[in-house]
């Protein structure tokens, strides 16, 4: 859903036409990867963070379009609300010091962003859900001006028939109506990609499925949402209800969602994914993208109206041969540039070590175990318990230290990663279990001694964050 389209209003024959190409691609695909004729180049790595900007009142503040304009980067773009922004880097070979590389990326466009923040008396903060957003603050007046963005809404809707329903119990219960998309606008992510070789890529997609229940606890970031206190991650469940709505046979309650954990592995080839779909979400977003069935822009844009949190997506090589990448959107941006960069090191260290078991000895989890323990981490964090590949209940926090940091310093080996890589991002993954201080934790205590002041305590959030330190060392003053 990155990418502009031309128009925000669509015709039946807009949809019919649309969905041709769209089958004609999905072939195509799937012909060029039983041809194998798909990108086998080594791993890439690369990622996405989203940021909120906010007044000194630490209110979400509007001014996108007047920001990015006039901080000029490339790699910074609009998002859904014209309070939230993204930065994006460029690809790294996941081999040898890649974390510094990407490290520095994200250090050198955050600085830059955040020193153009506050020429303008603003700030920019990375965080899951910023603690000062109100639900009025969600109305399409901050929607930024874009066809995409009021097209995905109309169509939302009208697929749903009704308004849309946040029912969320945690700690404490939520319960709302709103009436257009931007609920979604509440969540930000980091989102880390991985553009991978043919013969591993579904292998490698199965692996993030498993990964994505340490990941979601150990990222947790967003505790509160309307100064409710609800999942350790409430981006989860606030996002899959935000834009709930469904596949073929029920527009808004089909079987199938379009935000979701996923129905299933890919068993035999990524093309699975696409072609689920095709056959099962209807087509939001019918532009007809004036390019040849080999640019696949039909299957890409409709790919991006369906929001798995481990997605598949196809872009192509410098050479035009069509690649295949994983992103993992289950991270909450923040709390700092260095957790970020561990987050990802973490996050590819684990799936590389798993997916290299998975071709080794088959899947070690039934899908709908990955998926239990998907939602029992977002809903209670590093507390949580999950069943793990011996079939036995273990605490995630404890499993975390014997097992599952083992395993990503195995699979960072493996990459070709160097040695200082490794120890020093993983580094900061272990001290932060060990401290057993996340973004969310350092959330909730901090509401906890402070009388439930979300205002200062984003206030100093933003100064924790702005001196580099990880949160495993964040104070509370």
């Amino acid at each position: 859903m990155g990418q502009e389209i031309s128009l925000s209003h669509f015709n039946e024959g807009d949809f019919t036409r649309f969905h041709k190409k769209l089958e004609q691609e999905t072939l195509l695909l799937e012909k060029l990867i039983a041809q194998k004729n798909c990108s086998h180049r080594d791993p890439v790595a690369g990622f996405e963070i989203e940021a909120w900007l906010v007044n000194n009142n630490m209110r979400p503040s509007p001014i996108n379009k007047h920001f990015l304009a006039t901080l000029n980067d490339p790699l910074a773009s609009t998002e859904l609300a014209k309070f939230n922004i993204e930065f994006n880097c460029l690809p790294e070979p996941l081999t040898g010091h890649v974390f510094s590389g990407l490290h520095q990326q994200l250090q050198s466009i955050w600085g830059k962003a955040s020193q153009h923040a506050e020429s303008l008396d603003h700030k920019i903060v990375m965080i899951g859900i910023l603690p000062t957003l109100k639900q009025q603050d969600l109305h399409l007046g901050n929607m930024s001006d874009m066809h995409r963005y009021r097209a995905l809404n109309e169509q939302v809707l009208q697929t749903r028939g009704e308004a849309i329903h946040i029912d969320i119990s945690g700690a404490e219960h939520l319960k709302i109506e709103h009436h257009d998309v931007m609920l979604e606008a509440a969540t930000t992510s980091f989102q880390t990609h991985i553009q991978l070789p043919l013969r591993i890529a579904h292998h490698f997609y199965n692996a993030s499925i498993i990964a994505s229940a340490p990941m979601v606890a150990l990222c947790a970031n967003a505790p509160f949402l309307f100064g409710k206190e609800l999942w350790h991650e409430s981006r989860i469940p606030l996002f899959e209800q935000a834009v709930a709505s469904g596949g073929f046979g029920d527009a808004a309650h089909g079987p199938l969602r379009r935000v979701s954990f996923g129905s299933d592995y890919a068993r035999h080839s990524i093309i699975e994914c696409f072609q689920e779909n095709l056959l099962h979400f209807p087509v939001l977003l019918p532009v007809d993208q004036n390019c040849a069935i080999e640019a696949l822009g039909h299957l890409r844009l409709h790919n991006g109206t369906i929001w798995r949190w481990n997605r598949p997506l196809i872009g192509f090589d410098e050479d035009g041969t069509p690649h295949i990448r994983v992103e993992h959107r289950t991270p909450a941006a923040g709390p700092s540039v260095i957790d970020s960069i561990a987050n990802a090191a973490f996050y590819y260290g684990l799936a590389n070590n798993i997916c290299n078991e998975i071709v080794a000895k088959g899947l070690p989890l039934p899908f709908a175990q990955a998926k239990d323990n998907f939602y029992q981490a977002a809903r209670y964090g590093l507390d949580t318990t999950i069943i793990w590949f011996d079939g036995t209940k273990h605490r995630l926090h404890q499993l975390l230290s014997s097992e599952l940091l083992p395993r990503a310093m195995t699979g960072l080996k493996s990459l070709g990663v160097c040695d200082s890589e490794i120890n020093d991002y993983l580094g900061i993954i272990k001290q932060r279990v060990a401290n057993k201080q996340n973004g969310c934790q350092w959330q909730r205590h901090y509401i906890s001694q402070q009388h439930h002041d979300f205002t200062e305590m984003t206030r100093t959030y933003v100064k924790n964050q702005n001196t580099g330190n990880p949160v495993s060392d964040w104070t509370f003053v």
